[in-house]
């Protein structure tokens, strides 16, 4: 039913955005090269087809019948493996909001009494039965637009409680668990987003999470996936890739303005990621997209 529901939405291939705030569809009706990108805080539903993610040493396959949670911004590379004309991909992906989570889990006193484990702060798991229901209501949702306002907010909540409940409950209580380690981490996550092209040093990035250095990398490495120092130069390369395929920014400078000091060391680095020089990368996407 639900494979029905967003072929007839998305009938080519694409990321189509809903009228539903934080809603949307994919379709791809062939296999993709891998695509580094940033995973942000999020539901997602292989509908049909599969699809493959890696972040760090983490190899995730995700096919109908499971569900995928982030609850950090995570650099990951995505790319579907399973897609063809006849059996095209279908994905959903859904925005969860931060607040509504710790709102949800402030009411559960099942969640909110859980005792708080670093672990991962992404998971694939057997899709639950009622997140299957309340996303396919969310995507009938979609044929009642003056609905949308007043019924999605509670759809969205329904899954966000499910989600708590359900087997990705660990992986969001870095969201909810008031001075955990899971939520130092996270608060430095979010804080190099904004900060990721200044001058850092992992120790001044441990006296932030109020940890000692080999305790900080630790725990950052069993939330993220990634050593600190990995997680800030994907951050520094995709900003990088980003500023030289969106606003025609030469390697050079770019390199500077996502914080590298030496060029050479950010052609190296960027190539080990992307696998191409950065001006023969940038040509590539662009012949591809």
């Amino acid at each position: 039913m639900l494979a029905k529901l967003i072929s007839d939405i998305a009938q080519s291939d694409g990321d189509h955005v809903t009228a539903i705030p934080g809603l949307t569809i994919y379709r791809r009706s062939k296999t993709t090269e891998p695509m580094h990108c940033i995973y942000g805080l999020g539901l997602g539903l292989t509908v049909q087809g599969h699809k493959r993610l890696t972040l760090g040493d983490e190899v995730f396959d995700y096919a109908p019948g499971q569900s995928l949670v982030t609850a950090l911004d995570l650099p990951v590379t995505s790319h579907v493996t399973s897609a063809s004309e006849e059996v095209p991909f279908l994905g959903i992906g859904l925005a969860l909001d931060a607040r509504m989570i710790t709102q949800c889990a402030a009411e559960m006193q099942s969640v909110s009494t859980l005792r708080s484990v670093t672990s991962l702060a992404m998971s694939v798991v057997t899709l639950d039965d009622g997140v299957y229901s309340a996303m396919t209501r969310l995507v009938q949702l979609l044929k009642e637009p003056e609905l949308i306002p007043m019924i999605s907010p509670l759809i969205k909540q329904e899954i966000i409680v499910r989600l708590l409940k359900g087997e990705h409950g660990p992986c969001l209580r870095h969201l909810i668990t008031v001075g955990s380690q899971g939520q130092q981490i996270a608060r430095i996550i979010a804080w190099l987003k904004q900060h990721y092209a200044e001058d850092i040093s992992m120790e001044d990035l441990a006296n932030k999470a109020h940890m000692s250095p080999s305790t900080f990398r630790q725990h950052f490495r069993a939330v993220a996936g990634l050593s600190p120092l990995q997680y800030l130069k994907q951050l520094r390369l995709q900003g990088a890739r980003q500023l030289m395929l969106n606003d025609n920014v030469d390697a050079t400078n770019a390199a500077l303005r996502v914080g590298y000091e030496s060029a050479s060391q950010f052609s190296r680095e960027y190539t080990r990621l992307f696998g191409a020089p950065p001006l023969r990368d940038v040509r590539r996407v662009r012949v591809v997209g």
